[in-house]
């Protein structure tokens, strides 16, 4: 009965972003507006060797790697019909064990099939599944026949609008609610322009929703990439990283103000000092630059109370 649960038209997206995409950062971003919120990708082979701990005294679920004290997956009652977990992954058994694992504590699960990173690509994980129909096929109806979370994916546009129509169709027939697309290619920067009419191309062509993604920086943006593509749901990424009011109808709040909010939920939460650190980074490198003192301070920080 969950396989529908989660409503994905007319949604204002945070997307999986590497280290930013944590608890204190979702949890913001839904208290500025977002609807869904989907953590960082998180590879299957970490996260089988996981198991799921209750934090008494943060009141979080955490999904702790065995014969260690690190936590791979933080999450909280708070955020259980928003967050989306990203699954990075090459094989059907393995994602469905990782999935297994986490399927009752989240809203979603997500594949992750558009990263480009050589970390991905070189364990046959992200954007090298684009080229392995079958395998997708696999992966998708392996998870939607043994789990009663929602299942959905996140692909790249292939070389020709063809192939990424071909593509989006067959992901379509998997029986997947929703599907992600970023309109950039494997080969393409983030500075250049995502090709929103090829975004369009796979709308039209598919009859569930899609979650556009590619150059949302202002709110206006998701009506922008709306009207431009026909996507029901929108996903911001580098926007929402540098400031996540992106997603308040009222407009973004002064970056310092964010920042500061960011820092307060990171110590709340008890976040990753290194996660902390690398989304400020972000943050400061975009507003100023990280060679000013405070860019400095960050790098140098050894713990929250540093950071604070």
């Amino acid at each position: 009965a969950r396989q529908e649960e989660m409503e994905y038209r007319n949604k204002m997206v945070l997307a999986p972003m590497v280290r930013a995409g944590t608890l204190p950062f979702r949890l913001l971003a839904a208290e500025y507006g977002a609807d869904i919120t989907y953590g960082e990708e998180i590879i299957d082979h970490k996260f089988v060797n996981c198991q799921r701990v209750i934090n008494e005294s943060l009141g979080t679920t955490d999904f702790v790697e065995r014969g260690t004290d690190s936590v791979v997956f933080r999450t909280c009652p708070q955020e259980r019909d928003k967050v989306v977990f990203q699954i990075g992954t090459s094989d059907a058994v393995r994602a469905l064990k990782a999935a297994e694992i986490v399927c009752n504590d989240v809203a979603a699960i997500d594949i992750n099939m558009g990263c480009p990173k050589a970390f991905s690509v070189s364990g046959g994980m992200g954007s090298a599944l684009l080229s392995k129909p079958e395998l997708i096929h696999d992966i998708l109806t392996t998870l939607r026949r043994n789990l009663n979370t929602p299942v959905t994916c996140k692909i790249r546009l292939l070389n020709t609008r063809q192939d990424t129509v071909e593509l989006a169709r067959r992901i379509e027939k998997c029986g997947v609610p929703a599907l992600a697309v970023h309109g950039r290619k494997v080969k393409d920067r983030p500075r250049d322009p995502a090709k929103w009419d090829e975004i369009a191309d796979v709308v039209s062509a598919l009859s569930i929703p899609v979650i556009a993604n590619g150059n949302v920086f202002e709110y206006e943006d998701f009506k922008r990439i709306k009207d431009a593509t026909g996507a029901t749901s929108v996903m911001a990424a580098r926007g929402a990283l540098w400031n996540a009011s992106i997603f308040s109808a009222k407009g973004k709040v002064p970056w310092e103000d964010f920042k500061t909010e960011y820092v307060r939920k990171t110590i709340l939460w008890d976040n990753d000092i290194k996660s902390t650190k690398t989304t400020l980074r972000e943050i400061i490198m975009h507003y100023i630059c990280l060679e000013g003192t405070e860019g400095k301070g960050v790098i140098k920080c050894g713990s929250s109370a540093d950071v604070a």
